[in-house]
């Protein structure tokens, strides 16, 4: 295995990460919710997925229901183009959406990936400014240390400054940016107080408020209060906006509802899903939006959303995804589960020296630390001890799939508590 790990250094770029930097680790195998790894120095892993896979993968590896989803579809056809062409998996997967989606959304645009989607959402909110005659409203409001992908639309509405995409000012268009939501119910009125303020100033230019709805997710895995995406949902009214929600990573039950914007009871005009849409089997989004947003395009010269990539609605993607959303119900009735040995396993960081904060959502677990993490020494420390983690920043955090057992969540928060206290004290 050395061997592969040699021939990928100085060959392959990773995420966020240099040609030359720390080796990563080889999968072998994934089953169930582990993954076989092994290290350069030949050391071998059974380790806990801590991460679904970047959070795409709530169903675990190799389950045999999407497996045969993909292995059917194989058979009918892999890829036919969706323009002047439609196909079953496509419809099937878009009537599902439909259904599982707050009442109002109605239309579906399905897309690549994540960052895609946002790009989608973004053309579509100005294309319906400018159909409802407001040509000029061509920005964006969007929140500090939020995260809505890498793309170059998508890089623009994430936070300018702590949001990764710094190094780009001139290439991404300068957006309009809301302090970061509060997390305690004390600071959420003069919160609201500043974004009114905001909003309202700048909304002759403005087409949407773009949001992660109740957690940041890649922005520093930060829960904020409803009440203050409630009032984006206010806000955006009052001056003709529309809001798009982005729940590529909160979307199919991460945070507890189905949606997180279930958290305030609200209805965006434009929903993004991506990540977990297929199990992490293929990749493929969704953009959903209110009939009256469909309509008013319909209605525009245009009368199409300008958009359309080589692989939407991919057949073996929507085949995936739509078997995919079958599971759903019995994978997600685990959340509240995980969310209750979530909170119990990681409990124990917080007498950490090293720990400023412990938090727990949903199937979404937090430790932050006072400073950066040792992101290498604490992957090994914690694959030492059975489990897969990615930190970042300052954070060693936990998104395990839907059907984690309580073992797995108990060696994932033992492994978390204890590869922290090792490096980090």
């Amino acid at each position: 295995m050395s061997t592969l790990l040699e021939r990928d250094r100085g060959l392959l770029w990773h995420p966020y990460a240099a040609l030359d930097g720390p080796s990563p680790y080889a999968v072998t195998a994934a089953a169930g919710t582990r993954l076989r790894l092994e290290a350069a120095d030949g050391t071998r892993f059974d380790a806990v997925d801590a991460m679904s896979s970047w959070w795409c993968a709530i169903h675990g590896y190799r389950n045999p229901v999407l497996d045969d989803a993909v292995r059917e579809q194989v058979g009918r056809f892999s890829h036919v183009m969706f323009g002047g062409l439609t196909h079953e998996p496509a419809i099937r997967l878009a009537e599902q959406l439909v259904a599982l989606a707050p009442e109002s959304l109605r239309h579906v645009f399905l897309a690549d990936s994540g960052s895609v989607s946002v790009e989608v959402a973004l053309k579509l909110a100005v294309q319906y400014q400018a159909a409802t005659g407001r040509s000029r409203r061509r920005r964006f409001v969007a929140l500090r240390g939020g995260y809505h992908g890498d793309t170059t639309g998508a890089m623009g509405v994430c936070d300018p400054e702590d949001g990764m995409h710094a190094l780009f000012p001139g290439l991404v268009a300068e957006q309009v940016f809301l302090p970061r939501p509060p997390a305690s119910l004390s600071d959420v009125d003069d919160w609201v107080a500043v974004a009114e303020q905001v909003v309202a100033a700048q909304a002759d230019t403005v087409a949407a408020i773009v949001v992660e709805p109740v957690l940041q997710g890649a922005g520093g895995m930060h829960a904020y209060r409803p009440e203050c995406l409630a009032a984006l949902r206010r806000i955006a009214d009052e001056h003709d906006l529309l809001l798009i929600a982005d729940e590529i990573a909160t979307g199919f039950g991460r945070t507890g509802p189905l949606f997180a914007v279930g958290w305030a009871d609200v209805e965006p005009d434009v929903l993004c899903v991506g990540k977990a849409l297929t199990g992490g089997y293929l990749t493929l989004a969704a953009v959903l939006c209110s009939s009256g947003v469909a309509e008013t395009i319909t209605r525009s010269p245009q009368r199409a959303l300008l958009h359309g990539p080589t692989f939407m609605a991919n057949p073996l993607a929507c085949a995936v995804a739509s078997a995919s959303l079958d599971l759903l119900p019995t994978s997600r009735a685990r959340v509240p589960g995980i969310e209750t040995e979530l909170r119990a396993a990681l409990k124990p960081a917080a007498d950490l020296a090293a720990v400023r904060e412990v938090r727990v959502l949903g199937a979404v677990g937090v430790v932050q630390l006072t400073g950066p993490v040792d992101v290498p020494a604490v992957t090994r420390a914690a694959l030492d001890r059975g489990v897969w983690v990615r930190p970042f920043r300052d954070l060693v955090y936990t998104m395990p799939p839907f059907v984690a057992g309580s073992e797995d969540v108990a060696t994932i928060g033992a492994a978390v508590v204890g590869a922290v206290a090792e490096v980090h004290g």
